[in-house]
């Protein structure tokens, strides 16, 4: 897509869709070189429908001549805040993939302006991207929608400064969001290590383990989750490195089942179906490492992923088993659908030996987390408060969703196990911060957080401007937060 910003609204140039985005507060103030004849026809149209400027709402028209476009929308802008014009943008661009539209000019009123112009502009710039995103590619080519191909956004006072570090933001959320949609008999642990390896460049190295070599290693985890599958499991290990001097060492976990089935704790065909969403973890490490190179932070970040698919073949880990971590902590298994875990266990261990000074997993981790918040609300647990802070305010920032859970140590105690130092599940109750508590028990040494995405990683159907399957959650929050650095 490419966009262009325009000092000046012009309706003079022929395209598919006009999009008139206003404030809240005056939703029936529209630009003042809109046409007078039009504007009172559209005013007059806006009254009948009360509309209101909320953000995001749309009242929709063929101009019939009047204006040199196909569609013409009135979008509301709400407060005039990035998110709420995040959402406005990305509601305009859901329209245009739509309905087809190639071309459309992006006009905001005057009373939506603000000294926060360059939020403003990325914010609308990420919203464009989110809302043309459309994963279509095992669809006949006669039914797929054709992608916005360009955008002209006048009445913001950004700068194509501001719109590039935004697309480098939406690149990675765009690599995350096809890695979560792509069917298991595309992404395996084999292909997304090779993915990975693409990543390579002068400041990004990339290590493979097989699963021999994993088990040399004393992976446990990801070589018991992976033993049941005909596709083996694969340890990745991505590293990249600023060009200047470092000013931290950052780690990234993602887990990275490319299919869970659950094991012989085997799962209802029902909650198979989006099965190959339970790698959303390690699409999120994918996402955020793809963008490093065009964003240049100053940080080391290193992206460690355990890729295993959790099949019920003939040697597939069983209940009772006890396996080893790379730490030497033993694990009894009281469940074999809980084996994100595992993985994500071995993969913290390796953090922490590598000294980064702070770590970050990601994993679609939990049932008990969607129940508590949702599919708009990412799960943050640490025990650090600085931590907690920093994380809240980008995720706020970026628009997403992101709400603080305890990480109570008192409930360590629904941990113990009989056979080995700790079971894989700790009951029903607290679910989710168990789990939690369960991977702190392999972090060593870095300032810790545990982002549960099993609820935004992927939607069931539109919600706000993203259609149905994956968002890329949390990925624009974590490259704010590198880039904070």
């Amino acid at each position: 897509m490419k966009i262009k910003l325009s000092a000046e609204a012009s309706f003079s140039a022929q395209t598919d869709v006009i999009a008139i985005v206003v404030a809240q507060k005056s939703a029936k103030s529209l630009p003042a070189t809109l046409d007078g004849t039009v504007a009172q026809a559209l005013t007059a149209v806006l009254k009948d429908e009360k509309f209101s400027g909320n953000a995001g709402k749309m009242v929709t028209f063929r101009p019939l001549g009047m204006l040199p476009s196909k569609w013409c929308l009135v979008v509301g802008g709400g407060d005039g805040s990035p998110g709420s014009l995040r959402r406005a943008a990305g509601e305009c661009a859901y329209f245009a993939r739509k309905n087809g539209a190639k071309k459309m000019s992006l006009v905001f009123s005057d009373k939506l302006s603000s000294k926060n112009s360059s939020e403003q502009t990325r914010a609308v710039t990420e919203g464009l991207y989110e809302g043309n995103y459309q994963f279509d590619k095992y669809k006949p080519e006669a039914k797929r929608k054709a992608a916005l191909s360009q955008v002209t956004i006048s009445g913001l006072s950004g700068t194509p400064k501001d719109v590039k570090r935004a697309e480098s933001y939406a690149s990675g959320q765009i690599v995350s969001r096809d890695l979560v949609n792509e069917p298991a008999e595309a992404i395996y642990p084999e292909s997304l290590a090779e993915i990975c390896e693409a990543l390579r460049s002068d400041q990004m190295k990339v290590e493979i383990w097989d699963e021999n070599k994993c088990r040399e290693e004393g992976m446990g985890g990801i070589t018991g989750v992976g033993q049941g599958s005909t596709r083996p499991p694969r340890f990745i290990h991505m590293s990249w490195t600023p060009k200047g001097e470092s000013k931290g060492h950052i780690g990234l976990v993602g887990k990275g089942v490319t299919f869970d089935a659950g094991g012989l704790s085997l799962k209802p065909s029902g909650g198979m179906q989006t099965m190959r969403c339970d790698m959303g973890g390690s699409a999120v490490v994918v996402g955020i490492m793809s963008a490093l190179d065009k964003l240049q932070p100053n940080v080391k970040v290193e992206g460690l992923i355990g890729a295993a698919e959790n099949m019920l073949g003939g040697y597939a880990y069983k209940l009772g088993d006890v396996l080893k971590m790379r730490n030497g902590k033993t694990v009894e298994i009281h469940n074999t659908d809980a084996e994100g875990r595992l993985v994500l266990a071995d993969c913290l261990s390796y953090a922490s030996e590598l000294g980064v000074d702070e770590c970050v997993d990601f994993a679609t981790l939990t049932g008990a987390a969607v129940v508590a918040l949702g599919e708009r609300y990412t799960a943050l647990f640490t025990d650090n408060n600085r931590f907690a802070d920093g994380f809240l305010k980008h995720a706020s920032a970026a628009g997403e969703g992101l709400w603080r859970l305890p990480l109570e140590a008192k409930y360590k105690e629904k941990l113990k196990a009989e056979w080995g130092e700790l079971k894989n599940v700790g009951g029903r109750e607290a679910g989710s911060i168990t789990a939690a508590l369960f991977l702190s028990e392999f972090v060593d040494g870095p300032t810790w957080a545990h982002f549960d995405i099993a609820g935004p990683t992927f939607v069931s159907g539109k919600t706000d401007h993203f259609r149905k399957g994956g968002t890329g959650a949390m990925v624009r929050t974590v490259l704010s937060w590198i880039e904070s650095k």
